[in-house]
This record gives C-alpha cells, sequence and structure tokens, in this order.
C-alpha cells in the first residue's frame, strides 16, 4: 500500500512537469524592432552629444587658459598662484561636469527605456496568459543556459505580434 502511494505521487509530480509549457524569446531582437526603440536611440544620442559639446567647450577654455598660465612666467608670485588655482578650480569643474553630465545620460535613458521594457513584459505577459506557457525566458540575460528547442517554444515573434511590430 505504501509503495502505491509512493508510485502515484511520483507519477502525479511527473505529470505535473510534463504539463509545463516553456518558451523563449529574444529581448534584444524584440526591443530593436519596436519603432520607439530608435527614436530613444536618437534622442540619447541627441543629449550625449550635447553634454559631450559642452565639455568640449570647458575643456577648451582650460587648455587656452592653461597656455596663457604657461606664458606668464614672469607675473607676482601671487597672480601667478591665484591663475594656479582658478585653473585647478576648472579642471575640477571639468571632472565633475563629466561624471553629472554620465549621471544625466544614464537618467534620462532609464526613463526613456521604462515605457518600452514595461511593454514588452506586458507583451510576454499576453503570449504567456494567452499560450498557457509556465515560464517565458529572456536568452539575452548574459547568464549562460541552454535551452532544448524540443522542449521549449521560441516566442520572440509571438512578442513582436503581441506588440503590433
Amino acid at each position: 500500500m505504501k509503495r502505491t502511494v509512493i508510485l502515484f505521487a511520483l507519477l502525479l509530480v511527473h505529470m505535473s512537469i510534463t504539463a509545463q509549457k516553456f518558451g523563449h524569446f529574444n529581448y534584444v531582437e524584440v526591443l530593436s524592432a519596436m519603432p520607439e526603440y530608435a527614436t530613444v536611440q536618437n534622442e540619447m544620442e541627441t543629449l550625449a552629444k550635447q553634454y559631450e559639446n559642452d565639455l568640449k567647450r570647458m575643456q577648451d577654455e582650460f587648455q587656452k587658459k592653461k597656455e596663457t598660465f604657461e606664458q606668464q612666467k614672469n607675473l607676482l608670485p601671487n597672480i601667478r598662484q591665484r591663475q594656479e588655482q582658478e585653473l585647478q578650480a576648472l579642471l575640477q569643474r571639468i571632472e565633475q561636469t563629466y561624471a553629472d553630465s554620465d549621471q544625466a545620460l544614464q537618467k534620462a535613458n532609464a526613463e526613456k527605456m521604462k515605457p518600452l521594457t514595461d511593454k514588452i513584459a506586458n507583451a510576454v505577459k499576453k503570449v504567456s496568459e494567452e499560450g498557457d506557457y509556465t515560464y517565458i525566458i529572456n536568452t539575452n540575460t548574459g547568464v549562460p543556459f541552454h535551452i532544448n528547442p524540443k522542449h521549449s517554444t521560441d516566442l520572440t515573434a509571438d512578442i513582436k505580434k503581441a506588440l503590433g511590430i
């Protein structure tokens, strides 16, 4: 009797495992196919160029002041020291601007990408519910794993369709 119960339990576990459906999709392929993605990329390139131009302007100003400083070796020591401090302050402002620009770019990218990632997540959920999938795995996670195509369905096209692309 005990043996029969154990066999029955194992049979139920096996049936529940084999009844699960698995799917996978290529996140990068879906994202890059979205028309909004090209818009976000263009906006980010424009913003990055703006920050780059601001930094270039500051670096050019620093270079000019540095050249002037190096040419004026006959100045009084206190004036020379003050100019050297100004150069150091400008260099610190450049470094701070670089850090602030980088942080602002990351924040802007996250804000602009959120609606796209939310849209993909909703499409994955829709495909999962419509196809009764237990798991849908993003193949672009960077984690090395193997997906056996016999036991998992590639849902990239279905997710694109759910997004209307």
